[in-house]
């Protein structure tokens, strides 16, 4: 975990909040909409919405009809530009890749971001090019194994405070959607020392994770991968992917 110093009230910028939340406010349900519809997610009157999306339009960052607004690529500079920038997904990358070599599966490295896993870095062999999560897709994190492997790493009083009055949905009939169920198996995780997530978001699909932890003993990832369920049984499954796994995030931690 990692925590930013507090803001002083001299420090905030609020139009550059307001403009990265116009950013937010578009998603799989939500890929074109008024500026009215902008406003109303964003907390904001029509008019300045409207502002904010002609500002964008003019940078090159939305599009527009005259009615209906809709992102454009340019968006995509600012999740590449954290990728490019950040050091972690340059260091996991050759390690992702030899878990693929010893496995024979696809290797991720997933961040927790608010309520999300997000895959920052894959490795996959050529079966597998055309499935998986890519770099910079979110997915809840209490049904990612790597989710479930950060949040299991993290002291009680930080895991208290993530789950204090969060929705936990249900996606499948094995969704870990309660609660005291959640706590539960994330203290045998740690324990452990690695995660399993069995049909929680898509049914016939297991996910296996193991923490990224550094010499300060703080977890900055995980590293996972993912299989069909009808392929072996679970403890096959372990057996042939873990001891890789736990030995290359032993490896790494030194270098975080």
């Amino acid at each position: 975990m990692s925590s930013s110093p507090p803001l002083l009230p001299h420090e905030w910028i609020a139009g550059l909040e307001k403009g990265l939340s116009v950013i937010e406010a578009f998603d799989a349900e939500h890929p074109r909409m008024t500026a009215t519809e902008v406003g109303r997610r964003c907390n904001m009157t029509r008019t300045a919405a409207r502002r904010y999306l002609r500002t964008l339009t003019h940078l090159g960052y939305v599009s527009s009809d005259g009615k209906l607004y809709w992102l454009m690529p340019r968006t995509l500079r600012l999740g590449h530009a954290f990728i490019d920038s950040t050091r972690l997904p340059k260091l996991v990358q050759p390690h992702l890749q030899r878990i693929t070599q010893g496995t024979d599966e696809i290797a991720y490295l997933g961040v927790l971001d608010g309520d999300d896993a997000i895959f920052l870095a894959r490795s996959g062999s050529p079966r597998h090019t055309a499935g998986g999560y890519w770099p910079g897709t979110r997915v809840p994190a209490q049904v990612t194994a790597a989710g479930l492997a950060i949040l299991a790493s993290w002291p009680d009083a930080a895991l208290d405070a993530w789950l204090d009055g969060r929705a936990l949905p249900a996606f499948t009939s094995y969704t870990l959607a309660n609660t005291e169920q959640l706590k539960a198996a994330l203290k045998q995780f740690r324990q452990q020392g690695w995660a399993l997530s069995e049909q929680q978001l898509d049914l016939n699909y297991r996910g296996v994770a193991v923490p990224l932890v550094d010499k300060s003993n703080q977890v900055q990832g995980a590293i996972s991968v993912t299989m069909p369920i009808n392929r072996e049984e679970s403890d096959h499954a372990l057996e042939r992917v873990l001891p890789v796994m736990l030995e290359l995030a032993k490896n790494l931690r030194p270098l975080l």
